[in-house]
């Protein structure tokens, strides 16, 4: 029988904090008011623990205590607000009562909906603090977005958010699933939804921040989180703000030279689209949820490995929960008009054919198509082998026969141009495929096209050396210098009668 779990109330937690003599600080906030203090104010004890309390909504006064800002609701401002407030803090009380407090400063700088309505309702908040009077200074720092249509709603939401996020702080710090949970207590997913979250400090020297994000998107407080090429967590609208996307989906459990492969050819056609060309344009590489529970649970380190593999080799990865592709096209569309291509295989089309994934929609499968394909989206689709083809028909997932290297001038190719799909759905694929929502990826390298993730790491696990010609250079070197997909552990045994 699991543990139940007491949620307190906002103010519940903020009068703990209140009572506790040893915690004191700043409350610093910009935009949608003074929402975290109030809560603690109104919760009663405030004067114990709030050294000060302040805004500056004018630019000016802003401007003045924290520096001139390019954007006033960003990582930056909130970093510059956190730096000052500490720094005073530190300044000002350290001699006075250091020996016997735990200081934090607390600032958040948010945009809620204006009077016209027609702007982007996020922010950013974060935490300094100490653990241990005269300790080292922790970190938290999160984005958020506020799904409200009402200002105040929204103005309630930031304040229920800022007093989990202080409390968790103290509270949930070494229990970092029950940190991220606790987050939007009393307030819902619905309502408000964490997309970027990273800690840093002595208090979290051994959590990974890709494990934050990934448990942001399994615990449910986002739909995707992204990260670097030098293993960085990344907030979203930073990077795809105003970029045509390229993106493909995958399991890349290894990244093979297929999937390379197909991603170059398809990003040189993508480039060439009138769409795009002058664009700035960014390449991602995804992995749904869906995928990385295939096995019946989180393994985190397959996670790091799949991620650490694509940084090493230049990509940039989403990691989504959106099993649809109409949905994932429509999560893009938060942060760009541009236009937005999918690179994916033969057998992944046909998954977007199959009907029984849209049986919720009143629209069925052309609602989904609609929701898909409108504002400029290409699907590139790469070929197969008509071997591979049949047995992913059979098998629900293709294989290979054909040692890698081989000659395939005689083999029969399966494209977007000769796929056939189920008999009442033809005439919506030539239509698709006649007005170019679909496009054949050309200039492939027609000597991988037998090889598949899943034929790597079997290869790999059974200590078979031939997988290494399947792979780029440098992520067989990874593999093989981290040991990862099971790489020089002993093959198990056949079993004997």
């Amino acid at each position: 029988m699991s543990e139940q779990i007491e949620m307190l109330t906002s103010n519940r937690k903020a009068l703990t904090i209140n009572l506790d003599d040893a915690k004191y600080g700043t409350l610093a906030e910009i935009g949608a008011g003074q929402e975290v203090a109030r809560i603690f104010f109104q919760a009663g004890g405030a004067a114990g623990t709030i050294a000060k309390s302040m805004s500056a909504y004018d630019m000016t006064f802003s401007d003045a205590i924290y520096g001139k800002a390019p954007r006033y609701v960003s990582r930056e401002r909130l970093v510059t607000m956190l730096d000052h407030e500490y720094g005073l803090l530190i300044e000002r009380l350290a001699a006075k009562r250091g020996d016997t407090s735990t200081f934090f400063v607390f600032s958040d700088t948010v945009a809620a909906k204006s009077f016209r309505g027609n702007n982007e309702c996020h922010g950013w908040m974060g935490i300094r603090f100490q653990t241990e009077p005269h300790g080292p200074p922790n970190e938290i720092i999160i984005h958020v977005r506020m799904w409200d249509k009402d200002n105040v709603l929204q103005q309630q939401a930031i304040g229920v958010v800022g007093t989990n996020l202080i409390y968790g702080a103290f509270f949930y710090r070494e229990n970092l699933g029950r940190l991220i949970q606790s987050l939007v207590d009393n307030v819902g997913a619905d309502r408000i939804e964490v997309d970027m979250m990273k800690l840093s400090g002595p208090a979290f020297q051994s959590v990974d921040n890709r494990l934050v994000s990934l448990y942001l998107v399994q615990h449910g407080l986002t739909n995707a989180v992204m990260f670097g090429t030098n293993r960085d967590v990344l907030q979203p609208s930073e990077v795809l703000y105003k970029k045509a996307i390229l993106v493909e989906r995958g399991s890349f459990r290894p990244v093979t030279h297929v999937n390379v492969d197909m991603l170059n050819c398809a990003c040189a056609q993508f480039m060439q689209e009138p769409a795009v060309k002058g664009k700035e344009v960014i390449v991602l590489m995804e992995i749904t949820m869906n995928n990385l529970l295939a096995a019946g649970g989180l393994d985190a380190q397959d996670f790091l490995s799949r991620v650490d593999l694509l940084g090493d080799i230049g990509f940039t990865v989403l990691i989504s929960n959106y099993s649809e592709y109409y949905r994932l096209t429509s999560y893009f569309r938060r942060y760009t008009k541009e236009m937005i291509g999918v690179a994916m295989g033969i057998n992944n089309l046909l998954e977007v054919f199959n009907e029984k994934y849209y049986e919720h929609l009143a629209g069925g499968i052309l609602e989904s198509f609609g929701r898909l394909f409108r504002n400029d989206v290409k699907l590139y689709i790469y070929p197969m082998q008509q071997k591979a083809f049949d047995r992913y028909l059979v098998e629900g997932h293709p294989a290979a026969d054909e040692p890698v290297g081989s000659s395939f001038a005689a083999s029969v190719l399966i494209t977007a141009k000769n796929l056939q799909v189920d008999a009442h759905l033809t005439n919506l694929y030539a239509h698709l495929l006649e007005n170019h929502y679909i496009e054949c990826i050309v200039g492939f390298d027609p000597k991988i096209l037998s090889i598949f993730s899943r034929d790597v790491l079997q290869r790999i696990r059974a200590g078979d050396p031939s997988w290494e010609k399947m792979v780029p250079e440098t992520v067989g070197q990874a593999i093989k210098k981290r040991h990862l997909f099971g790489y020089g552990e002993q093959p198990a045994l056949p079993a004997t009668s």
